[in-house]
């Protein structure tokens, strides 16, 4: 399973008012889900008088919120403005059943990837039954190169625009140029083989199996993950479960007009 990564670029002065409030926003996190003033400011670049406005302002619309700490959180309104995205989102609608039964049939958690150009990002989970299971919020981020699902969407584009990203640091965990040039000839194996594996790559106790969804297009607009505890899987349940991943994507594929 792919570690989260979470990224923030400082705003710097001249930004815009929604520059600087995306900019703190994108500062709370799964592994970080409470901050005060004095540790956003710096994240973003801006004084803390402006952070504090801002918070001001988001809390007002119940945006984020407070806790008895009097440090701030998102709150539920974030989801009423998302919510409407994520109701119209096609792949996300039609997935939902498939994910159910996917993981029904495969005791593991199952998710749906989207890409938003740089991350791969957890937009609906079906959570296993096991006690001890791999979840995500709605909503992490992926940037780790031998993520699963990066791996997929890097895979469905062209090579140039994987080493824009591993140049630029978005991608990261891949060090030299024989590590990228490696990197690179993996996922044209993932495009031909049409599945990827992370074993245990970014974390030793993990394993992610994802497979892409296409449109009507032929583009790769999602993808199917299955992460696992590595203690529940060994070869032969690999290839179970990269079999029922690939299943699961071909269902969801046929569902948006795809083949």
């Amino acid at each position: 399973m792919p570690q989260q990564t979470s990224t923030s670029e400082p705003s710097g002065r001249g930004a815009s008012v929604i520059e600087n409030t995306v900019a703190i926003l994108r500062c709370f996190s799964p592994d970080r889900q409470e901050l005060g003033v004095t540790e956003i400011a710096p994240r973003v670049g801006l004084h803390k008088s402006t952070v504090s406005r801002i918070l001001a302002s988001l809390e007002r619309e119940g945006i984020v919120e407070q806790g008895s700490s009097r440090r701030y959180r998102l709150g539920l309104g974030i989801i009423a403005i998302a919510g409407p995205l994520l109701a119209d989102l096609d792949v996300r609608r039609a997935s939902y059943p498939i994910l159910q039964n996917l993981t029904a049939e495969t005791g593991e958690t199952s998710a749906l990837m989207v890409w938003n150009g740089a991350e791969s990002i957890t937009v609906e989970q079906i959570p296993s039954a096991h006690e001890v299971k791999h979840t995500a919020s709605l909503g992490s981020r992926y940037g780790t190169a031998h993520s699963a699902s990066v791996q997929v969407f890097l895979a469905a584009g062209d090579a140039e625009r994987a080493r824009e990203l591993i140049a630029a640091g978005t991608i990261t965990e891949l060090g030299d140029e024989a590590a990228i040039g490696g990197y690179l000839d993996k996922l044209a194996e993932v495009a031909e083989r049409g599945y990827a594996i992370n074993y245990g790559e970014t974390s030793s106790e993990a394993v992610g199996i994802a497979a892409p969804v296409r449109d009507h297009r032929g583009e790769t607009v999602a993808a199917i993950l299955i992460p696992a505890p590595m203690f529940r899987v060994d070869a032969p349940t690999l290839e179970r479960l990269s079999r029922s991943c690939v299943t699961a994507a071909l269902k969801v594929t046929r569902s948006l007009g795809g083949h």
